[in-house]
């Protein structure tokens, strides 16, 4: 792994954004390394925010809405698109989802991690709340803090790194188009091919789960209009 190419992906929740902007730009990095934020579809006035934002604390910003009509989530697209990028410059492609902060030391240690952990396919952290508890995705975490898990279970891409290893191994162009997420799928396709994921309790992010999508909240808040919304729309597709 030569660099770094860390991503987040936005559709408005412009608030938790900045947070997870301000966050990464204050990570302490050996790394060589790139930040590119993926507009989503945002709103007019929010996709103007991150233009002056991308200015002012100079990060690449990618609209979608300049490569596709397809409406958002785009997460495949952008997937393909930044596995590209990685795949050319031996990167480790580095997914902060835009309602997560990351510590100062969160993306040094992954990355170093990654690079040095056997047959390493994913390298995620774990998720805690502003109590320090772990939560929503990684609650079956719990009771395994400060270690590393090689884990059999699905990494979420809440703040996660694929090695240049799997993404030359696994060719998103196979991902399903009528899924939305695909966390789950290539979790179980590195660990097909030979890798392993790490879970790191060491590193916890702090995670406002759903913030870009409050509508997804009603999962824990009213699920049977959640799952009515889910399947009856084609709401998130897993």
């Amino acid at each position: 792994m030569n660099e770094l190419h860390i991503i987040t992906p936005v559709k408005d929740s412009i608030d938790t954004t900045i947070e997870t902007i301000d966050a990464i730009m204050a990570s302490k990095l050996d790394w060589p390394h790139s930040y590119t934020i993926y507009n989503d579809f945002s709103t007019p006035e929010n996709t103007a925010r991150l233009t002056q934002l991308a200015t002012e604390k100079h990060f690449n910003l990618v609209n979608m809405s300049d490569v596709t009509s397809t409406p958002s989530p785009n997460y495949r697209l952008i997937l393909q698109q930044a596995r590209h990028k990685a795949l050319e410059a031996n990167a480790g492609l580095l997914i902060v989802e835009s309602d997560v902060v990351v510590r100062p030391d969160t993306l040094q240690q992954l990355a170093t991690n990654a690079a040095s952990l056997p047959q390493c396919g994913l390298a995620a952290a774990v998720t805690v709340d502003d109590n320090g508890d772990i939560n929503y995705p990684y609650l079956y975490m719990t009771g395994q803090e400060n270690q590393v898990v090689d884990s059999r279970k699905h990494c979420s891409f809440c703040c996660t790194l694929i090695t240049p290893a799997l993404l030359k191994a696994f060719d998103f162009d196979q991902l399903d188009p009528k899924k939305h997420w695909y966390d789950v799928i290539i979790s179980h396709e590195s660990l097909k091919l030979g890798f392993k994921n790490y879970i790191f309790t060491t590193l916890p992010v702090t995670h406002h789960p759903h913030s870009s999508r409050p509508w997804k909240l009603l999962k824990y808040k009213n699920p049977l209009k959640y799952y009515w919304r889910k399947f009856t729309l084609g709401f998130d597709k897993i």
